[in-house]
């Protein structure tokens, strides 16, 4: 299978720590071990690993302290670190009284809050990363993407769906379930679901609240769950001041791949046409927005507009600095631009754009028109937003 360049770099000065989050089988320890190969590694997946610690976390504490100073010229790393949490406590520890530097691994940080775990009060940076995205896959081939998704094995694989369908599965289990997150199990599997299928959409919490029997606090929850496990984010409204007609409450949320979306909501794109496409190229280019910001250093903020007529704009970054609508169309006409140029006039965005399929880019009314690899490219080179 081929192998993949990260744009993820962790460059740590000397004693800093880190936490490297992300969702699971996105490749975080590949990664860690590609660019920390001489690193002293301690893995929870492994059960008798896990067990050891769990029962005797001062274990980590006797035996970095057994080993010669030469072996931390390099960071120690943890993977699956929220499966004990009670380890942070001894890493803590030995951050302030050995000057240990360590990276910490894990998919979801909810089991360490919820516990009440050392989470290391600042001394450690936080590092997220996302599945692949376009500036690491070369040819990226757009409707394998929407179909396969961008977990670096999903992209590659001719069964996808199975392992797609296993993923979900798993990931239920292990992260949801196993860890106690939530005890109404089937309440749980219907709100997914129901998600699943108003995905990308405005959030409407008392219908998802009916078609899954809980009440609309508990679907509130069941969200912050997904957002702390990190399978999802949530895109807020944007309101520059106080308008009537603009939609301000209403979230809302996007998976972190689109293949698991496509999964869920039991769907398949044959061609690069379509509402279902739209939808699904809608949150691939969402996607690549989300991980510049975080990979490029610039956390802007990433929301949507919306009029209660229904004017919408997909994505306003950096506080309205740029406006970016996505459009599955091979042909973008006029009418088209309407929502566009009534966020214009509004609030004036240094750049408005049109990301779409045709051939060429384009600039009609200052509004540019532009085919999705020219953006991509240029969102890579800081030419969008920076």
């Amino acid at each position: 299978m081929e192998t993949f360049n990260r744009i993820l770099n962790i460059d740590l000065p000397i004693n800093q720590s880190a936490f490297l989050w992300g969702p699971r089988k996105t490749g975080k320890t590949t990664l860690l071990r590609a660019q920390f190969p001489q690193s002293i590694f301690i893995d929870f997946l492994q059960t008798d690993t896990f067990l050891e610690y769990s029962k005797s976390p001062f274990l980590l504490r006797e035996r970095l302290l057994a080993k010669k100073e030469q072996a931390f010229k390099y960071p120690v790393i943890i993977d699956e670190v929220q499966k004990v949490p009670q380890i942070l406590d001894e890493v803590h520890w030995l951050i302030e009284n050995q000057r240990i530097n360590f990276i910490l691994c894990g998919s979801s940080a909810r089991k360490l809050k919820r516990g009440q775990a050392n989470l290391l009060g600042g001394r450690a940076w936080r590092f997220e990363l996302f599945g692949l995205v376009s500036k690491e896959v070369e040819n990226l081939n757009l409707l394998r993407t929407l179909n396969h998704g961008l977990i670096p094995a999903h992209y590659q694989q001719h069964n996808y769906k199975r392992s797609l369908r296993s993923y979900v599965q798993d990931y239920l289990k292990e992260e949801i379930f196993n860890e106690g997150l939530s005890r109404n199990i089937p309440a749980f599997s219907r709100f997914f679901e129901a998600m699943g299928y108003s995905h990308g959409s405005l959030i409407n919490y008392s219908n998802i609240a009916r078609e899954c029997g809980v009440s609309s606090k508990t679907v509130k929850e069941y969200y912050q769950i997904l957002v702390d496990t990190l399978l999802g984010t949530f895109v807020l409204p944007f309101k520059r001041r106080q308008e009537r007609q603009v939609i301000s409450k209403a979230p809302k949320f996007y998976l972190f791949d689109v293949g698991v979306a496509g999964n869920i909501s039991k769907r398949t794109i044959e061609e690069e046409k379509g509402e279902q496409f739209g939808h699904a190229f809608e949150h691939f280019i969402y996607l690549e927005i989300l991980a510049h910001s975080s990979y490029h250093e610039i956390d802007y903020e990433i929301n949507f507009w919306r009029t209660k007529s229904g004017q919408e704009v997909d994505f306003i970054l950096g506080k309205g600095e740029v406006a970016v609508e996505i459009k599955g169309g091979a042909t973008i006409d006029k009418r088209s631009l309407r929502p566009m140029k009534s966020f214009i006039e509004l609030y004036s965005p240094k750049q408005a754009i049109i990301v779409c399929n045709e051939n060429e880019e384009r600039i009609h009314s200052g509004i540019k028109i532009m085919p999705w690899r020219i953006f991509l490219q240029k969102l890579w080179q800081d030419k969008i937003i920076n």
